[in-house]
């Protein structure tokens, strides 16, 4: 190790520079020590609380309510049951609503649309009865509530009804009807729609998503959604919670577009 010495100072003076220089080092390696060491504690507290959250969650997905009913047919759809108890079931994408309208409706049934971007068919199972003005109400929110309406935060639209031998693929000549869509003739029964969610728990433990009036009538447990700035992600993760469910059974519910659980 070689010692560089000021010939100008004196012995003693070069001493005690290099003393102060070594007190200097000293200092900064006992700093960069300390700093290893409030690292290497945050580094574990963090791991200890992700650990904690692990096991919370883990001890969640346990406690999940179990559903007394097995999968339905219609779960495959967007679904709800009415205030008046009738099944009205929706269009997810292109190919279920050609199901849905090809298989799913029948002779009396009630089959609702609007001109919105990216609407459903949804359609009132009616079993024969005469559904009244709340459920056509409801079923008309639930069409506009699924359409591009939520992501494009159009609050409010018109929605039609039709009967279903008013619906067909039959498209004028030289025209064509593309996968999902069809040609509707005769009148249209318009209703003023706006949007309204809220997503609850049933009786037999499944989750339903509806207008608020449908889930107040068979949920005791339920939040509302709305149109906001939340990723559907982070709204599902606190519906789930106060439902006690999955998250993945409620991300099924949700509209696509951002969204807020009202407190």
């Amino acid at each position: 190790m070689e010692i560089e010495i000021d010939i100008k100072r004196s012995l003693e003076k070069n001493a005690a520079g290099y003393f102060e220089k070594a007190k200097r080092f000293r200092k900064k390696a006992k700093g960069a020590e300390e700093a290893v060491v409030r690292f290497e504690k945050q580094l574990h507290d963090l791991e200890k609380k992700k650990k904690k959250e692990l096991i919370k969650e883990e001890k969640r997905e346990k406690l999940l309510v179990k559903r007394s009913l097995p999968v339905q047919w219609y779960e495959k759809f967007h679904w709800f049951i009415s205030s008046e108890n009738f099944l009205c079931i929706g269009g997810r994408d292109a190919t279920s609503n050609e199901i849905i309208i090809k298989k799913h409706s029948e002779k009396n049934d009630l089959i609702f649309h609007s001109e919105l971007p990216g609407s459903p068919f949804f359609v009132i199972k009616t079993m024969g009865k005469k559904p009244g003005s709340i459920t056509i109400r409801e079923t008309a929110k639930m069409t506009l509530t699924y359409s591009k309406a939520w992501r494009m935060n159009i609050s409010a639209g018109e929605v039609y009804y039709v009967l279903p031998e008013q619906v067909s693929k039959k498209a004028p000549s030289g025209e064509y009807v593309s996968k999902g869509s069809f040609m509707i003739s005769g009148k249209r029964n318009f209703v003023s729609a706006d949007l309204d969610l809220a997503v609850g728990l049933l009786d037999d433990n499944r989750a339903m998503a509806a207008p608020l009036s449908a889930v107040k009538k068979h949920c005791k447990k339920f939040k509302v959604v709305l149109p906001g700035r939340n990723k559907p992600s982070d709204c599902a993760k606190k519906i789930a919670k106060e439902l006690n469910v999955s998250i993945d059974e409620i991300m099924r519910l949700l509209p696509g577009g951002s969204c807020e659980v009202k407190k």
